[in-house]
């Protein structure tokens, strides 16, 4: 496989579920021996890490993303927003490079026309986070030639991190639970948090913590629900060391009221630890029901309580899932999700060249 020349635009300004998937692809098409750049806003998340790891970071401005492409013999522009989407095309109007799009959400847009046209005549092709995000793209109108699915992929810790619960103020008898995504309506927060209160009455060993940030973070109906714990829920806020926070647990829970795909899941699991999810989106996918985690209904905390209830229930089987959990991760890794990634960048770069041949 030759060389190719990749730059990757991302224009959020906080660490999500879409920042690491980028990272973690660029990292692993580097080892399969690719050159690339990341557009990213200068002092975010994505951007000191970007750099820390060595890879060269541009701003995601036009005229810096349009110099990029042409001064260094980009081939493919691939954006991880929609934000980005938008600059990629506007950035590289005339210019003989394969636009991607990656789209991670499976809620329906609120202007089909609108995301029939973007993704149907701004990029060459369209990687679906999951067959529920594609399906939201069909429905919408974009041709089904231009869509690939590829399942994000999380990198699979060699050896697991010794558990260090004191540093969360944790003991061994605790039964830990864990969630960490961006605090949104989506995410669920809110459904976690009831599920937990109902819980308290026949576990009150439970404690609960909550890793992340964003736009509910310290909304009243979700910090009084914090409160209403006495203690046995703690909001951590954005956390570095996630290896930690892993081993801290006993469960994760992903309550999403909608999910694209659900890397939190997974990267739990390559962790270790089983997982309660919303039976919604990817995670239907990702979490086997009764081998590796719990499905339940989204939006109903009663139901999402007694499955953490039945995991507690039983220790023994707890740890005996967590370890096919992360036997069910190693499925989903970032180099087999990069594989894919380069196959379907070198399809579109042959279909490109094969229409102009035809052209002339």
């Amino acid at each position: 496989m030759r060389e190719l020349k990749i730059l990757h635009i991302d224009t959020g300004r906080v660490w999500r579920g879409g920042q690491a998937q980028l990272l973690a692809l660029a990292r692993a098409l580097r080892e399969r021996g690719h050159i690339q750049t990341i557009a990213a806003p200068a002092g975010t998340p994505l951007a000191m890490r970007a750099r820390s790891e060595g890879f060269p970071v541009v701003a995601p401005r036009m005229r810096d993303v349009r110099r990029c492409a042409a001064e260094g013999g980009v081939q493919i522009v691939h954006s991880h927003s929609a934000r980005g989407q938008n600059l990629a095309w506007a950035a590289t109007v005339g210019m003989e490079v394969i636009r991607v799009a990656s789209r991670l959400v499976a809620f329906e847009p609120r202007h089909p026309r609108v995301h029939k046209w973007k993704y149907a005549f701004t990029c060459e092709g369209v990687i679906a986070a999951s067959e529920a995000v594609a399906s939201v793209l069909r429905k919408c109108g974009v041709p089904d030639e231009r869509i690939e699915v590829i399942e994000a992929g999380v990198d699979i810790p060699g050896e697991l991190p010794h558990r260090e619960r004191a540093r969360f103020g944790l003991a061994d008898e605790h039964f830990v639970l864990g969630h960490a995504g961006a605090f949104t309506r989506e995410k669920g927060q809110d459904v976690l948090l009831k599920a937990f209160l109902l819980l308290l009455g026949k576990a009150p060993e439970a404690r609960l913590l909550l890793a992340g940030a964003g736009p509910l973070a310290e909304a009243p109906d979700i910090q009084g629900l914090i409160q209403a714990s006495g203690g046995r829920a703690v909001w951590l806020g954005e956390m570095e060391d996630m290896g930690a926070f892993y081993a801290a647990l006993d469960l994760y829970v992903m309550p999403s009221r909608s999910e694209g795909w659900g890397l939190a899941a997974l990267e739990a699991m390559a962790y270790g630890i089983p997982v309660a999810a919303s039976r919604v989106g990817g995670l239907e996918r990702i979490v086997e029901e009764g081998l590796t985690g719990w499905h339940v209904p989204p939006d109903d905390p009663p139901a999402l309580a007694e499955a953490i209830l039945d995991a507690r229930s039983d220790r023994a089987r707890l740890r005996r899932m967590g370890a096919l959990a992360r036997a069910r991760a190693e499925r989903f890794s970032s180099a087999r999700a990069a594989e894919r990634t380069e196959a379907f960048y070198v399809r579109l770069m042959r279909r490109k060249h094969s229409m102009i041949d035809v052209k002339t």
